[in-house]
């Protein structure tokens, strides 16, 4: 280990205003070095290296010594910074998507990055932007040159952002939860190309992360913050086998625990679909022939009984939301779809209004999804005055107040707005918006994935506890194996639209047919 490291924070603190984020948070990385900070979201791990690097905004104070390659951080000037972030110091932040620039292409955010560090432009400023993508494997570049973010996967923009962040070959990366809501075989690829370029370029790794296996796997030392304090630190090794204090501990244990409640042997078939597949039609060109339909879902049948949850699993791209909004004809879809014991397939217009009532979703992002300009009460009972809007005021209070209380939130919570929750608390008020209607299938599109592991666990209980007292059926959409065999009693694997195989969950997660399967299994760490 070098006298001086790369990067060193000793004592350092962040305030906002009369509220203390960050309480003398002690952190060194050496060069070669992978140095993880975890914990749960608020516990400071983004907002101390933020405010070690000068990127949080006016009104906060920052205190403490920060030194990087033996610089003085809190003598900096502007433009010493401006040559320091995206130079010396790369960025991974954790959604690219409202991290690179929606007006812009991908090779011109690219030429802009060699531009203002490197003073490249032209050809030199293209012919580096495509070697840069060629370093973090992606394909087609002359096509991803071209491409605008938004036409890009999750794990393609995560990529994007890898090739930003070392366009300057930094000595320190920074890589804040880079693999949130990625596919686990996504996960393990980010991660490995992470590995591949802290090795051949000799930087340090700084990464922020709440994933623990993530960490367990790629760190050389951990540490561990809660509430703004570091708690313990240490090698990967001790901290994961030998840990010193209980919020360690908590966070080792909160692996998604326990199984779906038993189903009777022959339950009451709820939702059918036999032949039941989804295309789209390409744009036509002009002057040429229309190019053939993308085919997003290939002829499948699936059956799901009352009370069961049927989990779907596989890769971005693989089709599962696709299917599940297909299913309750939010897509159009060919075959046929029977609902509670009507062919939902050949409803329409008000008829298929009435039935939606029984046929709701809880999606992804809960941030996204609730309206910043409504209230939690309005929000939740939106949909109930929408169906009944013979209800009186009281009834739909005493309503939202059963909705509120079967998700465990405060029944007083009805007048704030969804920015003042966390995001545990928001996807379940996603969730008490669908129970207010009563509904008899609930779909659920990834409602754990940008959420931390104990945050997680409590939310699994909840959605076991709810299916049980209303005798909800799911169609439950993850990545995360480890969910998905705490929620399900049979899984349907997708890649690329195709069924791959399904089966009872566990049977299929202990003897899977397919390599497909095998590899998501693998990626996931799943044992036992």
């Amino acid at each position: 280990m070098s006298q001086t490291p790369l990067f060193e924070l000793c004592r350092l603190s962040v305030h906002f205003g009369e509220t203390q984020a960050v309480s003398e948070l002690d952190l060194h990385v050496e060069r070669g070095e992978t140095v993880a900070i975890v914990g749960e979201s608020g516990s400071g791990k983004s907002v101390s290296v933020l405010g070690a690097l000068g990127l949080l905004p006016p009104g906060s104070q920052v205190a403490g010594t920060r030194t990087f390659a033996g610089r003085d951080l809190g003598r900096l000037s502007r433009r010493e910074w401006n040559d320091l972030r995206g130079g010396s110091i790369g960025f991974v932040f954790q959604e690219p998507m409202t991290s690179l620039n929606p007006l812009h292409t991908i090779g011109k955010q690219l030429r802009e990055t060699l531009r203002l560090h490197q003073g490249l432009r032209g050809n030199a400023a293209s012919r580096r932007a495509r070697e840069l993508l060629a370093q973090v494997e992606l394909p087609r570049i002359d096509e991803l040159m071209a491409a605008w973010p938004h036409q890009l996967s999750g794990g393609q923009r995560q990529r994007v952002m890898i090739a930003m962040a070392i366009a300057n070959e930094p000595q320190l990366l920074i890589a804040d939860e880079p693999t949130t809501a990625l596919d686990v075989t996504v996960q393990r690829q980010i991660l490995a190309l992470l590995d591949e370029l802290r090795q051949r370029l000799d930087m340090g790794l700084l990464l922020i992360s709440h994933d623990l296996n993530l960490v367990r796997r790629h760190a050389d030392r951990v540490i561990v913050m809660q509430q703004g304090k570091q708690v313990e630190t240490g090698t990967a090794r001790a901290v994961f086998e030998t840990p010193q204090a209980a919020y360690t501990r908590q966070l080792i244990d909160a692996v998604p625990s326990g199984r779906p409640r038993p189903l009777p042997p022959q339950g009451e078939l709820l939702l059918s679909a036999s032949d039941f597949s989804v295309t789209f039609k390409r744009p036509k060109p002009l002057l040429r022939p229309r190019p053939p339909a993308f085919v997003a879902v290939e002829p499948l049948s699936l059956e799901l009984r009352r009370g069961e949850t049927l989990g779907v699993v596989g890769e971005s791209g693989s089709g599962k939301s696709t299917l599940a909004s297909a299913l309750i004809r939010l897509l159009p879809s060919s075959g046929e779809i029977r609902f509670d014991g009507q062919r939902l397939d050949r409803l329409g217009g008000e008829t298929l209004r009435r039935q939606r009532r029984a046929l709701q979703i809880v999606f992804q992002d809960p941030y996204s999804s609730l309206s910043p300009r409504m209230s939690v009460a309005d929000i939740i009972s939106e949909g109930l005055r929408f169906h009944h809007p013979e209800l009186t005021p009281a009834v739909v209070a005493e309503r939202i107040a059963e909705a509120l209380h079967d998700v465990d939130l405060p029944a007083d919570c009805g007048h704030r707005y969804p920015h003042e929750f966390s995001g545990g608390q928001r996807q379940r008020i996603a969730i008490a918006r669908t129970l207010i209607l009563k509904p008899k299938l609930l779909i659920l599109d990834e409602p754990t994935s940008a959420l931390d592991r104990t945050v997680q666990k409590q939310l699994i209980e909840l959605l076991r506890n709810v299916q049980a007292k209303h005798d909800l059926t799911y169609l439950f959409i993850s990545h995360d194996l480890a969910v998905v065999r705490a929620m399900a009693h049979r899984i349907l694997v997708l890649k690329d639209g195709k069924v791959m195989e399904q089966g009872d969950c566990e049977t299929l997660l202990h003897s899977p047919r397919t390599a497909y399967t095998r590899a998501l299994i693998e990626a996931s760490s799943l044992t036992g």
